[in-house]
């Protein structure tokens, strides 16, 4: 078989109709790419009747003296089950870019090796291939339970063919009741609200904005991003809060009546907790008063999602620290969802830890993507193709790798 550089043409009809194709692995990512940092290659496999059998891109950067790394994000588009393709495409990759002095490939292929259930990640069989890769040259990097690989290992993942409401956390339910009940806004922009965007996660995401510019110009071009924004409608914020205080304000009398009558610690209590609400909903009816009479427009939620094939992933969302009382997040997370069910078939909300005990500081982002009924999916991890071994060595001794691959781009748990 014949390896050799592929035209986007050809690649882009390949990678989309790849099992193991993702948004990482297409001509849009490696532009954007090229933009910060990286150059690229498009690479393939042909069989001798000019079948593309494996092909991949390449991201290409410098690392120490004279030399370069390749990165494959989410992986080769290859059969990695058929060892003989696998071996034959590993030897010529590897002599393919020996000659170009790189130094090694990382790979992190899109492969789901298991799934959470009941706290226990239970492993399927393509999990064979954790003892497979290092046989034809792949070393396996640790297996992170954070957010210390270049992506993440662990994806809470939205079937949504078969999402329903009934089955939302209880907890979740409520925080989306919250967020409607306060007049909250949920909206498709386009690219000149990205600025708004920026305001909300420049202090989560190591990112300047004119990195979600280029993000947005690569993948508009075929259509492949969305913007969303939650903003709070104050009219509707005040005629609710109203409607629950009048509501709230009607129980309270029956309560005092009930107090009156009978002294029972069971209706004190239900007493007591009526008159804490009733100065919410007060404290609300100013707020959205205010809000009202200077015009304000505060986003308090956004999210950008790529669109590729059957699935639809929220690359990077945030929220203001400011309106937490409002739950945005929760429900900008559920409309994201409402909006794409009848066209996608997954929503990948991104990355969970996989450390799944109370105690970590991570535990709440857990907990927010298990409260919309997600699966929580393991991949295969992280691997060097290494291909100049002493050199390898030098880079992994004096700190360099470890330096380069420090992960700079999230500074604060969702």
């Amino acid at each position: 078989m014949t390896f050799r550089e592929l035209t986007v043409d050809e690649f882009k009809s390949f990678s989309e109709s790849h099992p193991l194709g993702s948004f990482y692995q297409t001509i849009n990512y490696g532009l954007l790419s090229a933009e910060h940092g990286y150059d690229y290659d498009l690479v393939g496999l042909i069989d001798e009747y000019g079948i593309i059998k494996a092909a991949s891109l390449i991201l290409i950067k410098p690392i120490g003296i004279k030399c370069f790394y390749g990165y494959a994000p989410r992986g080769f588009l290859i059969d990695y089950n058929n060892q003989e393709l696998l071996e034959e495409w590993t030897k010529k990759l590897k002599e393919h870019y020996y000659a170009k002095n790189f130094v090694f490939i990382k790979v992190n292929p899109n492969i789901i090796i298991g799934e959470l259930n009941n706290n226990e990640i239970f492993y399927n069989s393509d999990s064979i291939l954790k003892e497979i890769l290092p046989n034809y040259g792949y070393k396996k990097l640790k297996d992170n339970l954070y957010f210390e690989s270049s992506l993440p290992r662990f994806n809470a993942i939205i079937d949504l063919n078969n999402f329903n409401d009934m089955d939302i956390d209880k907890n979740t339910k409520n925080k989306i009741r919250k967020g409607s009940r306060k007049g909250l806004v949920f909206k498709k922009y386009d690219n000149s609200f990205l600025s708004d965007f920026y305001e909300i996660v420049k202090n989560k995401i190591n990112r300047e904005e004119f990195f979600y510019k280029d993000l947005w110009t690569v993948f508009s071009k075929d259509d492949n991003i969305d913007l969303f924004l939650v903003t709070v409608d104050y009219y509707s914020f005040l005629q609710n809060s109203q409607n629950a205080y009048d509501k709230e304000l009607e129980k309270n009398t029956k309560l005092n009546y009930l107090i009156a009558n009978n002294y029972s610690s069971k209706v004190i209590n239900a007493k007591m907790s009526s008159d804490r609400t009733i100065l919410t909903y007060k404290n609300d009816i100013l707020e959205a008063t205010k809000g009202m009479q200077e015009n304000n427009r505060v986003v308090l939620a956004g999210a950008i999602c790529i669109k590729h094939n059957n699935t639809v992933s929220i690359l990077y969302s945030g929220y203001n620290q400011n309106y937490k009382r409002f739950a945005p997040n929760y429900y900008l997370h559920y409309n994201i969802i409402n909006y794409y069910k009848n066209e996608y078939d997954y929503l990948n909300l991104n990355g969970v830890v996989g450390d799944f005990k109370n105690e970590n500081k991570y535990s709440g982002l857990n907990r927010f993507k298990l409260g919309f009924n997600s699966k929580i999916c393991e991949y295969l991890g992280e691997y060097d193709l290494i291909i100049e071994p002493k050199s390898y060595d030098i880079l992994l001794s004096n700190g360099v790798l470890a330096k380069e691959f420090n992960k700079k781009d999230i500074k604060n748990a969702q």
